[in-house]
């Protein structure tokens, strides 16, 4: 029974993509976002369920779907974790998803592609959820690689456009070399622990007798990842060029999702990260400058979007700038006020430009 449960939580988003994608156009604009919308509301009724049981036993919910890889040492399943951290996330990956997606049927109505753009949100919803529940690195590398693909689609959404097209590309790419350090970092705590599985590789480290100098490596490389899935500097102008996807993609990457990746996985890895202080000093550092210079731009924009986008990468350094001082919670308590302040802000702004006939200056 809990196995049926935590798959409808995690499978619904794709099921929603997949009739999208095959039977949207055919069976119009209300239905195809009536059921794109349904699909995400119920994967948030999932985790509000399992939160409360979670809530009502204290013992978070471990699930193997199938043994996945075994070479030499190293095996790795495809497993799901609820846990309080994880099912946080899903609450407000789902709950304010579900909200963008009802908000959508109306902002993307006169849209020839609707069907399209609710098939692009169901997978970008399922992604999210696949790299938060995921119980080791590989299994969040895969949602962590299908919000990068999904981003894609989505900024280049109206891809008439060359502007638009060019954002979208420069997004995949700069988010590519930030992967390039995550992959780095997982195949070498692979090699050091033989296993990618969080639970496994914090009783690991209890134990002792592992490599300092490589695990610093490792961190180094997982905030790399991190810098480029969360928009810090150097790899940030990719997030407010992301603003050529409708308004919705806006408020679902800038919000909810995809940039709280980098934050999820360093607070998922604290226990990596606390043996590494070098690394944490680099993390608070880099948080810093970009909130300082991130806002200092962002005083000079005349785009209402634009404005909130540079607002968005100040916040996204101030939450780095505590994970680096060690102080997870209160990272994690800005993550949830921020999904929702900002998803509020830009679904406004999507109205004052649909009531202004697409104007976007605020001046």
């Amino acid at each position: 029974m809990e196995n049926s449960l935590v798959l409808l939580l995690l499978l619904t988003p794709f099921v929603g993509f997949l009739f999208n994608v095959f039977f949207g156009k055919k069976a119009g604009k209300t239905i195809s976002g009536a059921i794109g919308t349904i699909a995400v509301a119920v994967s948030f009724v999932m985790s509000v369920y399992f939160f409360m049981q979670l809530n009502a036993s204290g013992k978070p919910i471990a699930v193997t779907l199938f043994d996945w890889i075994q070479i030499g040492k190293l095996k790795v399943d495809f497993g799901i974790l609820l846990d309080q951290l994880s099912l946080l996330w899903l609450l407000f990956v789902t709950g304010i998803g579900s909200l963008i997606h009802l908000y959508s049927i109306s902002y993307m109505h006169d849209d020839e592609n609707m069907h399209k753009f609710f098939a692009y949100l169901n997978l970008f919803v399922f992604f999210m959820i696949t790299l938060v529940v995921g119980s080791n690195l590989l299994v969040m590398f895969i949602g962590w690689e299908g919000v990068g693909l999904c981003s894609y689609l989505l900024i280049g959404f109206w891809y008439k456009n060359q502007d638009y097209n060019d954002a979208a590309k420069k997004a995949f790419i700069m988010n590519r070399i930030g992967d390039l350090g995550f992959l780095i970092g997982i195949f070498i705590l692979g090699s050091l622990f033989s296993t990618l599985n969080f639970v496994e590789m914090r009783q690991a480290l209890s134990a002792g007798n592992t490599n300092t100098a490589l695990l610093g490596v490792a961190a180094l490389c997982l905030f790399i990842g991190a810098t480029g899935k969360s928009a810090q500097l150097p790899l940030y102008t990719w997030l407010p060029d992301a603003m050529a996807g409708p308004t919705p993609v806006s408020a679902l990457i800038h919000a909810a999702t995809m940039v709280t990746a980098g934050i999820f996985m360093i607070t998922r890895m604290n226990f990596l990260f606390d043996l590494t202080p070098e690394v944490q000093n680099i993390i608070a550092i880099v948080g810093a400058i970009t909130a300082l210079v991130a806002a200092s731009i962002g005083l000079l924009q005349n785009d209402i979007k634009k404005v909130l986008a540079y607002s968005t990468v100040s916040q996204l350094g101030l939450m780095f700038l505590a994970l680096g001082m060690g102080a997870y919670n209160v990272a994690v308590f800005h993550v949830i006020t921020h999904a929702f302040f900002k998803a509020c802000l830009f679904l406004g702004s999507g109205s004052v430009i649909h009531a202004l006939h697409g104007e976007q200056d605020r001046k």
